[in-house]
């Protein structure tokens, strides 16, 4: 009998797991020795964290990165195939949302192993939960072009698709480019068009806000170098 694939959220920040993660969680992964990680040093601490019972050093890693071949995510799996269950852990949050994981779990499709994901944070769905726009038709974006110019193009065409579909637009950036991004929001989009800034989502500094453009540039808030989730809606 083939092993399963578990997905294991993490916390969003460095809080206590129990507050954000419930306790069958800690039970499965006491029944796992392979874990496919975003980074090992990371995934070991929150092992750790999380208090299992089977030493560190006895668990088996694999990576997947920038760095990591794609082509041997496949052998990654391969335990599951002898009956064992692996673990995908992501840097945060959930596995698979906005992230490399989502790789792994087609090919566990693929090789016909089953794929059960945990209960856990996803800052993207807590933010969309707390901004008061709707979540019946959102589209989740991603990372915007760095560059002004692509970047300033891209908002433009999605707060136009927002106010003629009624759409949420979803979008995370890189905690030392908050600023930036956050500038050309306030200075491109409608003054009329909401926008949501989720800052901290989990911890005690959480900051969610929604309020108009023009109501932004009145008190911008300081969320540099602070994880954050931005999301619009047109009028």
């Amino acid at each position: 009998m083939k092993g399963n694939l578990y997905l294991i959220p993490v916390s969003l920040g460095d809080n206590k797991l129990n507050k954000v993660l419930p306790e069958k969680n800690f039970e499965i992964l006491n029944e796992i020795s392979h874990y496919i990680v975003e980074n090992i040093r990371s995934a070991r601490r929150f092992l750790v964290k999380a208090k299992i019972k089977t030493k560190i050093d006895d668990l088996t890693f694999y990576e997947i990165s920038k760095h990591s071949k794609h082509s041997e995510y496949h052998k990654y799996l391969d335990a599951a195939l002898k009956g064992e269950n692996i673990g995908v852990i992501s840097e945060a949050g959930c596995p698979g949302i906005a992230d490399p994981g989502a790789d792994i779990v087609a090919i566990a499709h693929e090789k016909n192993i089953k794929v059960i994901p945990l209960i856990g944070p996803s800052s993207i769905f807590l933010a969309l939960m707390a901004s008061g726009m709707n979540g019946q038709n959102f589209a989740f974006k991603g990372y915007l072009p760095i560059k002004k110019p692509l970047r300033v193009k891209q908002l433009k065409a999605d707060e136009l698709r927002s106010r003629n579909e009624h759409q949420t637009h979803i979008y995370i950036e890189a905690p030392y480019r908050n600023k930036a991004l956050l500038s050309d929001i306030l200075e491109i989009l409608n003054p009329s068009t909401k926008l949501c800034i989720a800052v901290d989502i989990t911890l005690e500094s959480e900051f969610i806000k929604t309020k108009s453009i023009n109501d932004w540039k009145k008190s911008i808030p300081e969320i540099n170098k602070k994880p954050a989730i931005f999301i619009i809606q047109a009028n």
